[in-house]
């Protein structure tokens, strides 16, 4: 039994369950190495992954341990009294899964946050995959500046990032990709669209590819062309709360203090440009626990991987943004993002 399950089982045990139902498909590959439709069912004593005519040689391929079950045959309340006592994943399960779910198990329970606090702790394996993810990323920035120039639009930028990541390695995109000029940078979340690169632009480039099912995310802000003294004076601003910030992640430090230092530094010189958190986890999902922000007063773990993307944005104007992806290490953490941070004028 796999050190995951068996934390489940404990978990079970101690709170009078007599089992636990898992639909999350990102859930399902952690605990069990699967990657095709379904559920699982976990119990004191024997385990089940369900699944169709379509998924049954998949699942019997990746998974060791579990029972492989036809839905079709699968009546828990005929079989197993319905396992009385079943937790479900109250946070991703929507209400039209939990009425065919309470078709077949007696009495659901929230789960709550216990699997999602379980994946914010990464093992080797884990830190390997999103490593590997990570370095593909730094390729693609390399790979990506000499394709900066005036005249070039945000969507063939993007589309270069993608293409080279995906020829490179990647399994698919972390998420949709983050290409923003001038004065498009000043929305955080931008669209590439047809817009082109203007000569004393800065241009916001925030993207990551998964790796073993492993997600990476990196941003960098380059100027093409001359930066004005004003830019520069942006630049080293969110440069140096990202630097003074990474120095604080490390086992034990509170979330919510890491935020508060970038965002004093940020306020000191440029109030109201910066309304994001910090960070977040990266693992299986692109976002996930733990959270650099300020509504988080609890401690980082040894083996949280989480970002660290200070930013300011003024509208009309410009976006700037630095992002690293850090492992937690005990007394230190170790950047997992190797792209030159200083800035670049091309």
């Amino acid at each position: 039994m796999n050190k995951r399950l068996a934390k489940i089982k404990e978990y079970l045990k101690a709170n009078a369950m007599d089992s636990l139902v898992v639909t999350d498909p990102k859930n399902m590959r952690y605990l069990a190495s699967y990657t095709g439709e379904g559920y699982l069912v976990i119990s004191q004593d024997t385990d089940y992954l369900v699944t169709d005519f379509r998924y049954i040689t998949q699942a019997k391929t990746q998974t060791q341990g579990f029972e492989i079950c036809d839905i079709s045959n699968f009546k828990p309340k005929e079989e197993f009294g319905g396992f009385k006592n079943t937790l479900f994943e109250d946070a991703s399960v929507s209400y039209a899964t939990y009425k065919k779910l309470s078709e077949s198990f007696v009495s659901l329970n929230p789960l709550g946050s216990v699997l999602l606090d379980m994946r914010a702790v990464k093992d080797e394996g884990e830190i390997s995959a999103i490593a590997k993810a990570e370095q593909i990323g730094d390729m693609a920035f390399s790979h990506i500046l000499s394709f900066l120039k005036p005249g070039v639009s945000e969507r063939d930028i993007a589309l270069e990032i993608e293409f080279f990541m995906r020829k490179n390695g990647a399994e698919a995109l972390s998420f949709d990709t983050i290409v923003a000029t001038g004065a498009h940078g000043a929305m955080p979340h931008a669209e590439p669209d047809s817009r082109k690169i203007q000569s004393g632009d800065f241009v916001v480039l925030d993207f990551g590819c998964v790796y073993e099912g492993y997600s990476s995310d990196m941003t960098r802000t380059v100027c093409v062309g001359k930066a004005t003294s004003e830019m520069k004076k942006i630049y080293n601003t969110v440069l140096n709360a990202q630097t003074t910030s990474l120095e604080m992640v490390k086992e034990g430090a509170i979330a919510s203090d890491i935020h508060a230092n970038a965002q004093r530094i940020i306020d000191k010189v440029y109030p109201g440009t910066f309304g994001h958190g910090l960070g977040h986890g990266v693992g299986l999902d692109i976002h996930e626990s733990p959270n650099l922000s300020p509504r988080n007063p609890k401690p980082l773990q040894n083996g949280n991987v989480v970002t660290v993307e200070p930013g300011i944005y003024i509208d009309g104007f410009c976006g700037v943004r630095i992002e690293d992806l850090v492992v937690v290490d005990g007394d230190k953490s170790v950047n997992l993002t190797h792209s030159d941070k200083n800035l670049i004028e091309i």
